[in-house]
């Protein structure tokens, strides 16, 4: 019999929140729910969560609905704004951390300071804030736990390498769709429409993440977090093209023998890993039926026709706050493109020119991190309004 693990689930309300919350309910003698923290938007399932869950502490990012908060939950320690959420990061054996955006950056530090194990779904922690995370992870007792499938999948691959023997890891490979305009050329997709950059062939997923997988940019972003995550140098992460979605990523070591990680995508299976590790779950989730799947295909990316991924590797490679200046960036861009005031293929040209004014500097705490995201924002800017 395991012992009772406690869970604090930033960003309960959110798509990996909820999905965490079954994962918990699906093992209900193995976890307790000690504390959730959402944004605010949806102050009612948060108020229906901390109910079902008996959590003795909720935290709200938006301070103005701290008292209705309070009010819906008289029993429950309430907690508000970017501090009170991130202090859910030491109130349990495991802290999931689902929020998006930078509040999420918060949360990450102030889990890993105080030497927990860190479930983590927040890209801006990593992409954006990995000069700082680093700081942290060296606290006794932290440890991270990525929860993105891809990098979830690396992290199960490594485990079949020595941790007390040299490094013998060769390659990191990233799996990627290769989303809705695999096969094209750049000059077919000179007049692609937001409709056709929306119609992902096999993921189901929001407008940006959309549009950012179907750029290839989500793998470039999915790069830099696997730097950041696993200390794997850039010339030795490489992405690959995987239409079925099967293959989530790989590690080959120096032998020639590579270590791949299969299910059908599903992202309670990473949930369930982070929040069981270093054992596993006991509920299987995305088993694959391996007398109905007939092929695994994969390809190369055609970086001429989706330059996004090769800017991606030139913002990790020239490190500080250049990921998070490409990030912003991008979101701006992706914005943009979505309200028709630029092309798709604009995206990486966009990006590119603003990549070219990052000045090179390192950011030393969260708050370098929020202006460089600021800073690129308005680069981004200041470049679409030039061609507009």
């Amino acid at each position: 019999m395991t012992d009772l693990v406690t869970v604090a689930l930033a960003g309960s309300t959110g798509s990996i929140g909820t999905q965490t919350l079954d994962v918990v309910a699906s093992e209900p003698e193995r976890y307790r729910v000690t504390a959730l923290g959402a944004g605010g938007g949806h102050l009612d399932l948060l108020v229906e969560q901390a109910k079902a869950t008996g959590a003795e502490v909720v935290a709200v990012a938006d301070e103005g609905r701290a008292s209705e908060l309070a009010a819906a939950l008289p029993a429950v320690e309430v907690r508000a704004g970017t501090e009170g959420l991130a202090s859910l990061g030491a109130e349990a054996d495991v802290c999931v951390n689902g929020v998006v955006g930078f509040a999420g950056l918060h949360v990450t530090l102030a889990t890993l300071a105080a030497g927990r194990r860190l479930a983590l779904a927040n890209k801006e922690s990593l992409i954006a804030g990995g000069p700082v995370v680093q700081q942290v992870r060296s606290t006794p007792g932290a440890e991270l736990v990525p929860v993105d499938s891809e990098h979830c999948a690396v992290h199960m691959c490594l485990r079949s390498a020595d941790p007390d023997g040299p490094d013998r890891v060769g390659r990191v490979v990233l799996t990627a769709s290769g989303g809705p305009f695999r096969g094209r050329s750049r000059d077919e997709l000179a007049d692609v429409t937001v409709d056709d950059a929306l119609a992902h062939p096999t993921w189901s997923m929001g407008p940006k993440i959309t549009v950012d997988s179907s750029t290839l940019m989500n793998k470039g972003l999915e790069v830099i977090e696997a730097h950041e995550l696993f200390g794997v140098p850039y010339d030795r992460i490489e992405v690959v093209v995987h239409p079925q979605s099967i293959v989530h990523s790989m590690v080959e070591f120096t032998d020639g023998a590579t270590i791949a990680q299969l299910s059908q995508p599903d992202m309670r299976l990473p949930i369930a890993y982070a929040l069981a590790f270093p054992d596993r779950s006991t509920v299987p989730v995305g088993a694959i039926d391996w007398t109905s799947l007939s092929r695994l295909d994969f390809e190369p990316p055609d970086l001429e026709a989706f330059p996004c991924l090769g800017l991606a590797y030139e913002a990790g490679r020239a490190g500080g706050g250049a990921p998070a200046w490409l990030n912003a960036a991008n979101e701006v861009a992706v914005a943009a493109f979505l309200e028709g005031r630029i092309r798709w293929i604009d995206i990486p040209d966009v990006l590119q020119q603003v990549l070219s004014r990052h000045d090179g500097g390192v950011p030393q705490s969260a708050d370098d991190v929020v202006e460089v995201d600021r800073a690129g924002r308005e680069a981004a800017r200041t470049e679409i309004s030039g061609r507009t």
